[in-house]
């Protein structure tokens, strides 16, 4: 396979001017001296937050370290301004019209930043785009909703990857043969894929680490009044509040347990067999963490996962019922009926009206 390439038109180092701040000292320099280069794609609909959450800690390690550990540039699909979710529009410098796969030396990642109606940004070029820097071994970044594209265009195969939660039960439905991890971020060889929003300043922080010192990482943590940043392994899953509390291991266990049963969800007694607990220490640990009981909790899993369905799919309502662990479509009806105020069949018609 042929060395990425790059395209005068496509790549241009996207620099960033440091505030004066005094440099950390770095155990370990850039790479020979060369900085990593990212062309971030976005798409209309990307969360603003995701990226913000990526540029502003590669800006802040360039701007501490007194060295240009990072270069980006921001690019769209036909070279004009693309607005946000949150409907800010942000100015980019350039199409992907262009292939930075051929024409000559390039060493840099493809970062694809998308979110809202994901769905709706299939096309031909864009599959044709993925496919060659695939094809061209380039590492591919997909965030926040964009793991949907790279699995639209048949590139992921058997590597392992994530999406943020919102997407995840959509994904694994429509393209089943996936192996998609509840994770906050997931790197597999050539991908890297990211739950987006804040998942993604783990994933910057984590970009960091490689390329200079824990010094330097705490430094911009700081800077940026966060007191921690997670291992991408962490679950999306997980309520907030409990990621660090130790007392709370146990419960985080069966919040898994439960989000892996979906279809065929356990019974108590099974779960706490599991857990290696017994059926009141669970009940007392929701009730502590999350003022519910574990089978309220369950059920609320289950309802949220075919509300996604019924959004984001063509599943037949039946359909939707049993991938969601309901064994008749009339208690399946009543139970998102009480849940969500509303039938299947009129959310389904909304999200129809909504998404155009």
């Amino acid at each position: 396979m042929n060395a990425p390439g790059k395209h005068a038109d496509f790549i241009v180092a996207h620099r960033r001017h440091a505030p004066n701040v005094p440099p950390t000292d770095m155990r370990l320099p850039a790479r020979d001296g060369v900085p990593a280069e990212f062309l971030i794609l976005l798409l209309p609909g990307f969360s603003q937050l995701c990226l913000s959450s990526l540029v502003d800690p590669l800006w802040l390690a360039n701007s501490l370290s007194g060295r240009e550990l990072f270069t980006w540039r921001l690019v769209s699909a036909d070279g004009k301004s693309v607005e946000s979710a949150s409907g800010v529009c942000v100015e980019v410098s350039g199409s992907v019209t262009g292939r930075p796969y051929q024409g000559g030396p390039y060493t840099g990642s493809i970062v694809v930043c998308a979110g809202e109606g994901v769905e709706r940004h299939n096309s031909d070029s864009l599959r044709a785009f993925l496919r060659g820097c695939v094809r061209a071994n380039m590492p591919l970044y997909a965030l926040g909703t964009a793991t949907w594209l790279l699995a639209d265009a048949g590139v992921l195969g058997n590597s392992r990857c994530t999406i943020h939660w919102g997407r995840m039960a959509a994904l694994s439905e429509t393209y089943y043969d996936l192996d998609i991890d509840d994770a906050l971020f997931v790197r597999d060889g050539q991908f890297t894929t990211c739950a987006g929003e804040l998942a993604t300043f783990d994933l910057a922080v984590d970009l960091i680490r490689e390329r200079s010192s824990g010094e330097l990482v705490r430094d911009i943590c700081q800077h940026l009044t966060a007191d921690r940043w997670r291992d991408g392994a962490s679950c999306q899953s997980v309520p907030p509040g409990l990621r660090y509390a130790g007392s709370a291991k146990k419960l985080i266990r069966i919040l898994q347990l439960m989000e892996k049963n979906i279809e065929e969800p356990l019974s108590l007694e099974e779960i706490a067999r599991r857990a290696t607990l017994s059926r009141r220490q669970i009940e007392r640990l929701f009730e502590r963490h999350l003022s519910t009981t574990p089978w309220q909790h369950y059920l609320c899993l289950r309802l949220a996962k075919a509300r996604q369905l019924i959004e984001l799919t063509g599943m037949p309502i039946m359909n939707v019922a049993v991938a969601c662990g309901f064994a008749s479509a009339a208690n399946f009806s009543k139970n998102f009926r009480d849940h969500f105020k509303a039938s299947p069949s009129r959310l389904r018609k909304m999200a129809v009206r909504r998404n155009g």
